[in-house]
């Protein structure tokens, strides 16, 4: 999964693919309001972990107004954070989101999310059964489904932190730190202990540019 997210641009179009997921809920949404509302969750969820890699049990507890609020008023911008005592590491988690994961998410709750509900009035911000949040096994088997059914990618709701990681040493090499940060690590060893191998790849890519070049110079020569 991370080398195909390192050397295609198959992560462009998971990135691409809640916009897409709620644009064919709001046509659904008429003719079969509860599909379209779980297919508007599982593109609310995907959006999510594309910019706040989270783990699981955090996003399906998610609340509005405790966890994702609006900065600066009714027309500001979504904030999401969680407090020490609420993550796994015991260390505090913010993210700020832009104006088009805001558009979604207020699409999201505003149309879709009070189907969900069934009548209930819980903060959840995805709802599932008698007025729980939902399984996480099932909100991850959703994404999994959906974005291998549509990009042909297997990837668990875990797996974006995996990503997240990635991405992150792949435009900031031995930045551990910053990766630690935004996953949620108490410090760097963790970080080290699960990604240094991530930039192999990278390692051994300059590695052969270096040979490519001195091969060059000495034909020149």
């Amino acid at each position: 999964m991370i080398r195909a997210v390192k050397s295609t641009n198959v992560w462009t179009h998971v990135c691409h693919l809640p916009q897409q997921l709620m644009a064919e809920a709001r046509r659904q949404r008429t003719t079969s309001p509860h599909k379209a509302a779980v297919k508007a969750q599982i593109a609310a969820a995907i959006a999510i972990l594309t910019m706040a890699p989270v783990r699981i049990g955090n996003l399906i507890a998610t609340r509005l107004d405790q966890h994702l609020f609006k900065m600066g008023g009714p027309k500001g911008l979504f904030w999401l954070q969680y407090e020490p005592h609420e993550v796994k590491n015991h260390v505090d988690l913010e993210f700020s989101f832009d104006q088009e994961l805001t558009d979604l998410l207020i699409e999201y709750i505003e149309l879709h999310r009070p189907v969900l509900l069934r009548g209930s009035n819980e903060d959840w911000l995805f709802p599932g059964a008698n007025g729980d949040f939902k399984a996480p096994h099932l909100l991850s088997a959703q994404i999994r489904n959906m974005v291998e059914r549509r990009i042909g990618l297997r990837i668990t709701a875990h797996q974006f932190r995996h990503v997240a990681a990635a991405m992150l040493l792949k435009k900031h090499p031995g930045n551990y730190p910053l990766v630690a940060k935004v996953l949620g690590h108490k410090g760097t060893a963790t970080t080290m202990n699960s990604y240094i191998g991530l930039e192999t790849l990278e390692a051994n890519e300059i590695f052969a540019a270096l040979v490519r070049e001195t091969i060059r110079s000495r034909q020149v020569g």
